[in-house]
């Protein structure tokens, strides 16, 4: 099992704001994710009202605690085991034929297109029971030098970074902008080398992952005071950079901005797009070199 990932924010930024007067979706299993469980304008039981009162201070003490523990500089997912909501790959549920090997490129050379990581080219879909996150626009390159700067961008290269794949995404209210992808690496020693040194280089501001300009109102995603997050799985490094729509600093104790990394890294992209990889062949054309 590949060692818990380091996610870090090189500056501040919120998380996902669902459709208007939802909140934000929950976490991953296994994530160290704290959120907030929100209330809606329904009149609820006192019996409801008094477990959401309970999972508000819960959560707020997660948050708090894991501040303390880490810095405002630092962020981790602490997650040993393959996640997801619909997560069927950690147990082979679901696979029609033995699991696929992503632990190298030599073993897995398939490389990732846009449609394998965005197939719904509109939407990225993290929980049916929540609302879907805009998608504005998708990129497949194999200059690595797009997706991070500085330090990291050597960090990939050093790994056998051979391409990637990376979508921008407002959130359902509208309040955030991320930018998510998957990185290709050689194998899964380089991807969990890369993973820990990219923290101190985020730390020390030597390099940044790079967001992706998708349009008016998104351009703070390109910021570096936008906040970032990462995790490997197999031969893959996975990441995502969320800034506030307005451009605001993602203050530390913004939630939302954490769910959002949750949603992106551990949920969505690291559970169910791996996990699909893992027991499906990939769709799309096999040039991973596309873009929206």
């Amino acid at each position: 099992m590949p060692k818990p990932a380091a996610v870090a924010p090189p500056g501040s930024a919120p998380a996902p704001a669902r459709a208007p007067g939802s909140t934000p979706g929950r976490p991953a299993a296994g994530s160290s994710v704290a959120t907030v469980s929100s209330t809606s304008g329904e009149t609820d039981a006192p019996l409801r009202r008094s477990q959401r009162t309970w999972q508000l201070v819960v959560g707020s003490l997660g948050v708090l605690l894991l501040l303390g523990i880490c810095g405002l500089s630092s962020y981790f997912f602490m997650v040993d085991d393959p996640v997801g909501r619909d997560s069927r790959a950690a147990d082979g549920t679901g696979a029609g034929a033995s699991p696929r090997d992503i632990s190298s490129r030599t073993a897995d050379p398939a490389p990732l297109t846009v449609k394998e990581v965005f197939p719904d080219g509109k939407q990225v879909l993290v929980d049916p029971e929540q609302s879907a996150y805009e998608l504005l626009k998708t990129q497949a390159a194999e200059d690595c030098g797009l997706a991070a700067d500085g330090q990291i961008e050597v960090v990939l290269q050093d790994a056998g970074c051979s391409q990637f794949v990376r979508g921008t995404v407002r959130s359902p209210t509208g309040l955030y902008v991320a930018t998510a992808g998957i990185v290709n690496l050689a194998d899964e020693a380089g991807a969990t080398s890369a993973r820990e040194k990219i923290k101190p280089i985020v730390d020390g501001r030597k390099g940044r992952f790079l967001g992706l300009a998708a349009g008016s109102g998104t351009e703070p995603v390109t910021a570096a005071s936008a906040q970032a997050g990462w995790h490997v799985r197999g031969h893959f490094l996975i990441y995502c950079v969320v800034a506030k729509s307005d451009g605001k600093i993602i203050g530390e104790d913004d939630l939302f901005a954490r769910q959002i990394l949750s949603d992106m890294i551990e949920v969505y992209l690291r559970g169910k797009v791996l996990d699909q990889r893992i027991v499906a062949a990939p769709t799309g054309a096999p040039n991973p070199v596309q873009s929206d």
